[in-house]
């Protein structure tokens, strides 16, 4: 049976946007995207609503199902296709079938090798399947998650902090601080909604960095990412990554892409690269970036410390053109977000640079 046309999914775009607001009420890390589902009646009024919060947790479906007394006849709009695997909970499209729902309406279908199916699975129960509703809009708000199902390996962002002339320390390698306290704020909100920090083991060595994330006034905030030290060196036993309270991921390797492949079989579908000039380069030579997130202070320092070194440009015409997709003022600070024109995963084995030469060139806390 194919897909509905276009045009039948109208009605329900209203729903879709609801479905797509809660949403958001999910967390960005956990290795799951952020669904939501509501429930309506033949007359278009919701009558239960629901979002995931987390992995092993209900899924959208079930957390709306669980609403309702009786779900027989109602049409489920839910922003992914329900899944048609178990893992930590049942599949979606059986819970659906299951509480009678006569329609589902899903806008993006699920890229997932064991999760996808679910569609084709309702039909075969003969309930109704509406599919490609907002489909553009949805993709656009999981953007993250789905370019990670579909390569088998994390969406990452490149973090750096500099002046306007592109310098990410003195000089003499001091760096902190370049930006202000808003600033650095932020990084820590990005750390949380990370499943993974990432950094090279010359950053551990230099600046023995907690990569906690923490809050205004210090505190531990409820999720914290896992840090994943990239160097073949070992981190010393008395460093503070030791005590993290996520644990610690020590690659022992320079290989860019066979750690992401690694931390994507772990279930990290989000990673935060903070680490410094060279392993930035790196990520960035490799074309393994899929989000820059640029600090800009509004101050001038010069010097050979720049925040990006060499990525394998040699003419204007190799130059790695970017789409800036949002700027942000935070105190005295800019805030500028780009993303790749192309997603990939990359063009090969990073370049064997030393990550374990120290250089505290960024600003790391």
């Amino acid at each position: 049976m194919t897909q509905s046309a276009p045009q039948q999914g109208a009605p329900f775009e209203r729903a879709m946007r609801h479905a797509l607001s809660l949403s958001a009420h999910g967390p960005l890390y956990g290795g799951n995207p952020q669904v939501g589902c509501v429930l309506v009646d033949s007359d278009g009024t919701v009558v239960a609503e629901g979002w995931h919060r987390g992995a092993g947790t209900p899924h959208a479906e079930v957390d709306a199902l669980s609403r309702v007394t009786d779900a027989t006849g109602l049409t489920a709009v839910v922003t992914l296709e329900p899944c048609n695997h178990t893992g930590r909970t049942g599949p979606c499209s059986t819970a659906l079938i299951d509480a009678g729902v006569s329609r589902v309406v899903y806008a993006v279908s699920d890229p997932g090798e064991n999760s996808a199916g679910g569609a084709d699975r309702l039909r075969a129960a003969g309930v109704e399947v509406v599919a490609g509703v907002l489909a553009d809009e949805v993709a656009a708000s999981i953007e993250p998650w789905l370019v990670a199902a579909r390569r088998r390996t994390p969406w990452v962002s490149v973090k750096w902090a500099s002046s306007l002339d592109g310098r990410a320390a003195a000089a003499d390698g001091s760096s902190q601080w370049i930006t202000g306290t808003a600033a650095r704020q932020r990084v820590h909100e990005q750390r949380a909604q990370s499943d993974a920090v990432v950094v090279g083991t010359g950053t551990v060595l230099a600046d023995d960095p907690s990569l906690t994330a923490r809050g205004d006034a210090g505190e531990l905030l409820a999720h914290q990412p896992v840090p994943v030290v990239i160097g073949t060196r070992p981190v010393p036993q008395g460093a503070k990554l030791r005590d993290h309270p996520a644990g610690l991921i020590e690659t022992h390797s320079r290989d860019l892409e066979q750690v992401l492949a690694g931390l994507y079989g772990r279930g990290i579908r989000r990673v935060f690269v903070e680490g410094g000039p060279q392993l930035a380069s790196a990520f960035i030579e490799a074309g393994l970036v899929d989000e820059y997130l640029v600090y800009l202070a509004p101050t001038l320092i010069g010097g050979p410390r720049t925040a990006v070194g060499d990525i394998g440009v040699s003419t204007i015409g190799e130059q790695r053109r970017l789409r800036i997709t949002s700027i942000e003022r935070l105190g005295d600070d800019l805030l500028v977000t780009a993303r790749a024109s192309a997603h990939s995963t990359g063009s090969g084995q990073a370049p064997s640079t030393s990550s374990g030469q120290a250089s505290s060139t960024s600003e790391r806390f």
